[in-house]
């Protein structure tokens, strides 16, 4: 069998962990997928899957191959593209990713204007707060906060932003505004399980940054309800500076301790390096950058 067709048959496999939905994503009958990835293990001589009646699983030889499989398939279809001129233009599906409320406040414009402006183009938009892993998810773009670990992504950085303290006025009448972050036990903290371990909170932009260790009152998965916390009055939060702008600037949440703050968080554009490259993912990636760094609560 071909060595492409045998490769797509068992990404499909290995992405769904399952025979019969591989063979619906492929418009092939399950016998062919079976066909293909018995051909595929015979060929290499070694077990790529395990099976069993209710499930379906890459062995640790399989997960190499598959990730293998996925940066040749997408070799072969940018070289492909390239070859057909299709690059001159954008086309085709584009999966972006980024945090929840970062997606949604500075991401989302940038794509309904690339979608106007590229009708050829569709977007599948998954905005997580979790790093997502490029390659296995199969995303295009990502846009990610904090520190880069060492990957074969290429990172355009695009902004900054302040992990900062707050709390409402309210609450800060009833019980005192902290003046050292040692003051932090004796307050009501709230937490989120993305962005403030329970394992502690580091401030300062030292080399011996201190750690303050508590036991939040609330811990939430996501930002936005510890913001609603926040105003609220619960207690003390900890957030990133652009979720909360407009509560700042209205007066429903106050910033305390910005002088213990660590060193400003980087925001980075990822995407997966190519040697053809891909006109869909250049114009997103120049658009997306031009945008946030056009926006003055990212600088």
């Amino acid at each position: 069998m071909d060595q492409i067709h045998l490769m797509k048959v068992f990404v499909a496999v290995g992405e769904l962990e399952s025979f019969a939905a591989a063979a619906r994503r492929l418009d092939i009958s399950p016998a062919a997928v079976t066909r293909a990835v018995s051909a595929l293990e015979d060929q290499l001589g070694v077990k790529l899957l395990l099976r069993t009646t209710r499930s379906v699983r890459v062995t640790e030889a399989g997960s190499r191959y598959l990730e293998d499989s996925r940066h040749i398939l997408a070799s072969i279809s940018e070289a492909n593209e390239a070859a057909a001129g299709i690059n001159a233009t954008p086309k085709g599906e584009l999966a972006v990713t980024a945090p929840i409320l970062f997606g949604k406040k500075f991401v989302m414009p940038c794509i309904v204007r690339y979608l106007q402006q590229y009708p050829e183009v569709d977007v599948s938009a998954y905005f997580l707060d979790r790093i997502v892993n490029m390659v296995e998810e199969g995303m295009d773009v990502a846009v990610r906060i904090g520190p880069l670990p060492d990957s074969g992504l290429k990172a355009l950085r695009v902004g900054k932003v302040r992990r900062m303290l707050c709390a409402s006025p309210q609450y800060l009448a009833r019980h005192g505004v902290p003046q050292h972050p040692a003051d932090l036990p004796d307050h009501a903290v709230i937490a989120t399980t993305n962005l403030s371990p329970r394992a502690g909170w580091r401030f300062g932009v030292t080399d011996q940054p201190t750690m303050v260790r508590m036991q939040p009152r609330l811990t939430v998965t996501s930002n936005d309800g510890a913001i609603a916390a926040a105003v609220g009055g619960l207690g003390i939060a900890r957030l990133l500076s652009y979720q909360v702008v407009d509560e700042i600037a209205s007066g429903q949440l106050q910033v305390i301790l910005a002088e213990y703050e660590e060193a400003p968080w980087p925001i980075h554009v990822l995407h997966r390096e190519s040697k053809y490259g891909s006109a869909k993912v250049r114009a997103f990636v120049d658009m997306l950058a031009e945008h946030l760094r056009g926006q003055a609560h990212l600088a």
